[in-house]
């Protein structure tokens, strides 16, 4: 039965449905747009939405080849993921879902199975991640080196920000926010998403930062030379 409210830690189940995707972060309290158009996630996201809404993202430990897709087996997965609330939805002229996730808790899973309609349901614990649903803004972040290196990073990767509402965004917020759009590899990813806390996080991303800085560096270096 659908439940209209955001389910407690207590009320988080055992099994959840799970969207397995290289290189896509969701973290507690991150917002993450997702188009849906294969047939089996069409029907994860029918089953989500009759149910509780809860959707697990996790991420594979290597690229699928089509048949290690549809095996029905336990796919080769990272075993720390964040299940997710659909809070937005609307569905396409063409047959598409497009929804909003929206982060609550990070899980544990033990174990996955392909369920009759194509997509996969695992077993998790959430006892590691009490914490998730709790934190708050309480951490020292130094914002002004944070910006200077997240400037040469954007420059590098070409990309754009509004630097105002960077400085208006609270600090858990800034960094759950960079840690999900930023174009780290799967791997990088993957380090965020299990650092212990928002401040760690903090850390990792910053030094994440530094090294695609000096990387980039060194490339041009290496070709100037």
């Amino acid at each position: 039965m659908f439940s209209p409210m955001t389910p407690t830690f207590e009320e988080l189940p055992q099994e959840i449905p799970i969207f397995p995707l290289t290189g896509v972060l969701l973290l507690p309290k991150g917002v993450l747009p997702l188009n849906i158009f294969e047939p089996r996630y069409i029907a994860m996201i029918d089953h989500a939405l009759k149910h509780d809404r809860l959707i697990g993202m996790i991420q594979p430990r290597a690229l699928l080849d089509e048949d290690q897709k549809i095996s029905t087996a336990p796919l080769s997965l990272y075993n720390i993921g964040c299940v997710g609330r659909i809070t937005n939805f609307s569905e396409t002229q063409d047959g598409r879902y497009e929804i909003m996730l929206s982060g609550l808790n990070r899980f544990r899973m033990f174990d996955n199975q392909l369920t009759a309609d194509g997509f996969r349901k695992a077993q998790v614990g959430w006892d590691n991640f009490r914490e998730d649903m709790n934190f708050d803004n309480a951490f020292q972040l130094d914002r002004d080196g944070l910006n200077r290196i997240l400037k040469q990073y954007f420059e590098t990767h070409q990309l754009s920000a509004c630097w105002q509402t960077i400085k208006e965004t609270p600090n858990h917020m800034l960094i759950t926010a960079l840690s999900m759009i930023c174009p780290f590899s799967a791997q990088e990813k993957q380090a965020l998403l299990e650092s212990p806390t928002c401040e760690s996080r903090a850390e990792c991303l910053r030094t994440m930062l530094e090294m695609a800085v000096v990387s980039n560096d060194c490339c041009e270096s290496t070709r100037c030379c």
